[in-house]
């Protein structure tokens, strides 16, 4: 029998709890993607320059030779700073739109209609949160596919701002909405399910018997599986995201064209899939983390033994 969790520092469901929710995710999103900016910038590469950058071993290679390794870790300042004001904003209103829309349902058709409030839930808070990473991902990706524009953020946001306006910084919204919404609502829907069913078919125990370690596991677990799946269906629209911030001019009909639907679905994506399946999983970890430190469990349900703060 695990030790009865830690009383909770914060009330759950509260304003101090969804801020809380907002920081674990400003850490997760936030360390994990400047953590793999180096594999960023081979993929953004392989997906623009597909002639030049032929596999992972020669993005690798060729980054490394034209630029050493620091051509490696070209736009983590703004992959950092972007991403955790995406993480905060996608973590902090998944929490708070879920339990937002469960009290609008009703205790029964929230249990009935889960998967639809998780799906409901995160396209909320994607939506939101991506106003917030927009500009920072502009320079990153222009900043990662055109050596010499600039050396990172401090400079390459008023580059772009001169060269294509303000509203350069929001050209890609669009596109990256059509990445991360589905990306978001897979990742959480995915996620929740997987969790449910692992300790349903795959722990023996209860949820409340599980270690905290066991339970991270099964977070690290989950979250591998949902970023398999997110990265999948999310990754036509990284190639016009990636696509469209490499060119002042670009249009969506244009890269579409340009690249062939072919190769919108597959350029870069087994470096994708092991990016953001590694990512994913690491992220869940780090969020949960977070959760049990501050007292409370770790994040989705376990069948028919949900903890009392974990219902909705």
């Amino acid at each position: 029998m695990a030790p009865a969790p830690a009383e909770p520092r914060i009330q759950m469901y509260s304003t101090d709890y969804f801020m809380a929710c907002a920081v674990g995710g400003m850490l997760c999103c936030g360390v994990t993607h400047g953590g793999i900016t180096p594999v960023d910038v081979v993929k953004c590469n392989m997906q623009i320059a597909p002639t030049k950058y032929t596999s992972i071993g020669s993005g690798f290679t060729l980054a490394i030779k034209e630029e050493g390794f620091r051509g490696l870790y070209r736009g983590w300042a703004p992959t950092l700073i972007g991403y955790s004001i995406q993480g905060a904003g996608k973590y902090g209103f998944y929490e708070f739109f879920k339990y937002k829309y469960s009290e609008l349902a009703g205790a029964e058709n929230a249990a009935k209609y889960k998967t639809l409030l998780y799906l409901g839930s995160s396209a909320s808070a994607e939506f939101i949160a991506d106003v917030g990473l927009c500009p920072f991902e502009a320079v990153k990706v222009r900043v990662q596919t055109q050596p010499g524009f600039a050396k990172g953020l401090a400079d390459g946001m008023p580059k772009l701002i001169a060269s294509d306006g303000f509203m350069g910084l929001y050209k890609g919204l669009v596109p990256l909405w059509g990445r991360q919404i589905p990306y978001t609502m897979m990742k959480f829907a995915t996620f929740e399910s997987t969790v449910e069913a692992l300790y349903k078919y795959a722990v023996p125990v209860p949820k409340s018997e599980c270690s905290g370690g066991t339970q991270l596991g099964v977070s690290f677990a989950a979250g591998y599986i949902a970023g398999i799946a997110c990265a999948i269906i999310s990754h036509p629209a990284d190639n016009l995201v990636s696509f469209l911030n490499n060119s002042q001019t670009a249009t969506v009909g244009q890269a579409v064209k340009e690249m062939g639907m072919m190769a919108l679905f597959t350029r870069g994506l087994p470096l994708r899939i092991f990016m953001i399946g590694t990512l994913t999983a690491a992220q869940w970890v780090i969020y949960d983390s977070f959760k049990v430190f501050l007292g409370f469990p770790t994040t989705g349900s376990s069948g028919g033994d949900e903890d009392s703060n974990e219902g909705h």
